[in-house]
This record gives C-alpha cells, sequence and structure tokens, in this order.
C-alpha cells in the first residue's frame, strides 16, 4: 500500500469517525428534547402575549429553562379556557381575580404573574374634558362589560374624589374592544374605556388619555405596582413538573428583558403586533413596557384590598365565592 493510498484512507476514516459524532449529538439532542417537559399554551390567536411568548420561542428561552413551549392558538377567551379545563392545554392567561374566582369554586388553578397593564379612559383631542367629572351627562364607552375591572376601578375612583355617580350620570354603550375603539374614533362617545393595547392605538390615533386605572388605583390607596394578568395553570399539572413555574417564570423575565433593551427583539414581533404605523407600534411598545411587574412574589396583603374593592362593586357575579384570596392562588416564584 503506497503512502497516497494510506493517507486516503485516513481520511476517509476521519470523515466516517465525524459523520458518527455528529449523528451521535443528534440523537443525544432528540433525546434530550423528548425527556423536556412540554408546556402547551392557549392564547388568543391575536393576543399580545403572543409577543412575550414569541419572543421565548424565538431566543430558546424556553430550552434554556429547560422545558419545551408549544403555542395553540384559539379564537376566544372561552376557548381557552376549555383547553385548560379539559387537557388540551397546559397554560392560558387570565386576570388574577378570575383565577381566583375558578379556585374558590373547587378548581386547583395557580397564577404566575405576566402584566400590570391596565386600561384607563380616553377622550378626544379636542374634548374640553379634564376630569371625569366633565363625562357627567354624556356617552361612555366601555370594553368588557358591566364587570370589566377598569371600569369598577373608575367608578370607585370617581364616588370618592367627585362624589360622582359615573354609572349614574353617564349613558353606557358596552361592547367588544374593537367596537369600541372605532365608535369613539368616529366621535361617538364622550370619552371610551379600553384593554390597554387598543387605548394605546387609540393615543395614536387622535385621542387622549383623560386618567389611567394606575393614577385612579393610587388614588383609591391600591398599589398600582400588583400585577393584574398572568399565565395559570392546573396546580395537578404543576405537581407533575417540579421546578417548572419557577423555569417558566425565568424564561417569561428574560423575554421582559430582551424586549426591554432590544429594538431587534421589538423589530422580530412586530409581524404580530398588528399596528397600522409606526406611530402605533411605538406606542404599543412604550404602553407594553410600562406594565412590565416588578420580579418576585405577590404580595398577597395588597391582593386582598384589591378583591375586598371588586367584591364590593362587582358582587358575586364578578369574584364568585372568593370574598378573600384562596390559599396557593400564587405560584411561590421569585
Amino acid at each position: 500500500m503506497t503512502p497516497g493510498d494510506k493517507a486516503v484512507i485516513r481520511k476517509k476514516t476521519m470523515k466516517a469517525l465525524a459523520t458518527s459524532f455528529l449523528i451521535l449529538l443528534a440523537l443525544v439532542g432528540a433525546i434530550r428534547a423528548q425527556d423536556l417537559p412540554q408546556l402547551r399554551a392557549a392564547v388568543l390567536q391575536i393576543g399580545t402575549v403572543n409577543w412575550e411568548l414569541e419572543t421565548i420561542l424565538q431566543n430558546g428561552l424556553d430550552r434554556k429553562h429547560g422545558f419545551e413551549l408549544t403555542v395553540l392558538p384559539y379564537a376566544d377567551n372561552g376557548a381557552t379556557r376549555l383547553a385548560v379545563e379539559g387537557g388540551a392545554a397546559d397554560m392560558a392567561v387570565a386576570d388574577w381575580i378570575w383565577v381566583a374566582r375558578q379556585r374558590a369554586a373547587g378548581k386547583d388553578y395557580v397564577f404566575i404573574p405576566y402584566s400590570r397593564a391596565v386600561g384607563g379612559v380616553v377622550v378626544p383631542n379636542d374634548s374640553p374634558a379634564g376630569t371625569l367629572q366633565d363625562l357627567a351627562g354624556g356617552k361612555i364607552g366601555i370594553a368588557g362589560g358591566p364587570l370589566d375591572k377598569s371600569w369598577l376601578i373608575l367608578r370607585a375612583y370617581a364616588q370618592q374624589q367627585y362624589g360622582l355617580d359615573l354609572k349614574a350620570q353617564t349613558q353606557q354603550v358596552f361592547g367588544a374592544p374593537p367596537l369600541i375603539y372605532k365608535s369613539a374614533q368616529r366621535g361617538d362617545l364622550a370619552g371610551a374605556v379600553n384593554f390597554w393595547h387598543f387605548l394605546a392605538k387609540m393615543k395614536a390615533n387622535g385621542m387622549r388619555q383623560l386618567l389611567s386605572v394606575q393614577e385612579a388605583s393610587i388614588a383609591l390607596g391600591l398599589d398600582p405596582d400588583t400585577p393584574l394578568l398572568g399565565y395559570y395553570f392546573k396546580g395537578s399539572y404543576l405537581a407533575q413538573h417540579p421546578g417548572l413555574a419557577q423555569s417558566f417564570y425565568d424564561a417569561s423575565r428574560d423575554a421582559k428583558q430582551y424586549l426591554a433593551t432590544s429594538d431587534d427583539a421589538w423589530e422580530a414581533i412586530r409581524p404580530r403586533m398588528n399596528s397600522g404605523s409606526d406611530t402605533e407600534f411605538e406606542q404599543l411598545k412604550v404602553d407594553w413596557l410600562a406594565g412590565i411587574p416588578a420580579r418576585g412574589p405577590v404580595d398577597r396583603n395588597e391582593v386582598d384590598r384589591i378583591l375586598a374593592l371588586m367584591s364590593r362593586l362587582g358582587g358575586v357575579d364578578l369574584v364568585g365565592q372568593a370574598t378573600t384570596v384562596p390559599d396557593g392562588l400564587f405560584a411561590d416564584v421569585k
């Protein structure tokens, strides 16, 4: 055998070993991926929570923290809730008051904080209104129905600050967020209460904020930093996957950090944001970032105070049997 033949053989052997090594690495990776807990998130197809979940997926933050995330889009909130209840999904998004109501009714749902973004009331830019008092006798559009939490807090604020019964002294028009948005843009309303992302678009398109729920909460002695929205899981699911609550929370916080510090992270999710203009895009960014809660556990005393107010204003139709915060409602994350 010539030296040239030996060199060829060595080259072929090294190539075969390298190929075998790569195959072995792929097999190990596949095995590890199969071992990761599978977390299925039921979300609204156009929900803003997709911005954070997409950031988690695009940056591999789920695998970094030891789980594999799958996002399952649904048409409405009712469908996401049925998915979790029926076992088709492991997680969905809701406010903690709703989750507390479910837990008080016997469901073992557990809440992990996501956002403190809240609504407010906006008026046309040329409106003479300076306070809620100036809306008396006018028509207010309200997304979310008569038990909308923002509407209830604004009512409590108006009563405390001005002795004004907003419900009795205004005409309310209830409707879906897009309908309230369109009605306000047409000038059909003296003021509008809408979900935070619709308010962002309204502010970007010729309306101004008269009062935020955050400002009203402070005046009522509530802590505006208390997160309202969160991810909820079945407690039994979390028990089957010890440590997953903290792992998911860590991935969520990492995604928030990406979005708080990187313009590229926002550009990556811009197609999901349904922003009609650069102005809308920038306002949505600002308001989403303003809703990031402080890291750490939820203050049980503060949420008890908020729940007491919601119970007083909304009664059993809003809080059900949850007159106090049920034990075990909030996951032990830090």
